[in-house]
């Protein structure tokens, strides 16, 4: 997929310098604002955005391109204890971010105190890879309680470089962004220059319809829902497409299509709309819903669904 405009972040220069290109993995905590900073460092809303726990289910590529560098970002899922096969294979992509990091980036909120899994805690004290310890939401609190922050950190990670950011606000992450380049090898570009990520179109598809689910569904709803995006043709001034919205049972089904089909048809225009930015052109879309029993737990399924396996 091609970058359809600059990101603020990008620099360039006429010296001759030797190319650098490599893999920053961001981690932390769910919720702690991950896919804000990956679409701050990007440029583009790449990654699912919304208040809930547990949104980003895959490991997304952005990437950033200058004259002289190459920066491939993942947004890894939140570092939780699987509780369903699902959540298994989400903590497969974030064992995975260790594999191939060039520079890794434990996030952290003003105020959190831990990491979820001791096991993975235990990880960054003990890498060799540099880390970047981003403490964010600091539009949140006040001077006191970012040096006690600093301190807490500082201890507990004494290999990391602390930064203090807003992911939100956009504040801190230039300097980040500016560590990163330091930090990555030398080495010639891994993907296309013009790429923006490595991900096809119907990927982008159903992580904004399933946002829209995230925002206007409740209690399990959200987390029972897949979408599968079967049809996708783009024309010169159109792209129409047919996505399914897969649910475990018919209960779910019927709260997703709504009353006399309201609520679906809430989700189908705002994800129209967001697509038509996002792609730069009018969208057609036909949206259905299909029960597809126990899917979370099904390997067969989640397979399909790009799950296990990287």
């Amino acid at each position: 997929m091609e970058a359809s405009h600059n990101n603020p972040l990008r620099t360039e220069s006429s010296e001759e310098k030797p190319h650098k290109a490599g893999f920053v993995n961001i981690i932390g905590n769910p919720n702690v604002g991950k896919s804000t900073l990956m679409n701050a460092l990007v440029g583009e809303r790449l990654s699912i955005i919304t208040s809930k726990a547990q949104t980003t289910r895959h490991r997304i590529l952005g990437i950033v391109n200058g004259d002289d560098f190459q920066a491939i970002l993942s947004d890894t899922p939140g570092i939780i204890k699987p509780a369903y096969e699902l959540q298994a294979s989400m903590m497969d992509f974030v064992k995975s971010a260790f594999e191939d990091a060039d520079v890794l980036i434990y996030m952290v909120e003003l105020g959190e105190k831990e990491l979820k899994d001791e096991a993975f805690f235990n990880k960054i004290r003990n890498t060799d890879i540099p880390v970047l310890l981003l403490i964010n939401k600091i539009d949140k609190g006040n001077e006191e309680l970012l040096e006690a922050a600093r301190t807490h950190w500082k201890e507990q990670v004494p290999n990391a470089e602390i930064f203090a950011i807003s992911a939100l606000e956009n504040f801190g992450v230039a300097e980040v962004f500016n560590r990163i380049l330091e930090a990555l090898p030398v080495s010639p570009p891994f993907y296309p220059k013009d790429a923006l990520t490595d991900k096809p179109e119907r990927f982008f598809v159903n992580e904004i319809i399933r946002e829209k689910i995230l925002m206007h569904y409740k209690k399990e709803i959200p987390y029972s829902v897949e979408i599968d995006t079967e049809e996708f043709f783009e024309e010169d001034n159109i792209i129409r497409m047919r996505s399914v919205i897969m649910v475990e049972r018919e209960s779910q089904k019927g709260i997703i299509i709504g009353h006399k089909g309201a609520a679906l048809k809430r989700v189908g225009i705002e994800a129209r709309k967001d697509l038509e930015v996002f792609f730069g052109k009018k969208v057609h879309m036909e949206l259905y819903v299909k029960v597809n029993k126990n899917w979370r737990s099904s390997e067969r399924e989640l397979r399909r669904f790009g799950y296990n396996g990287k």
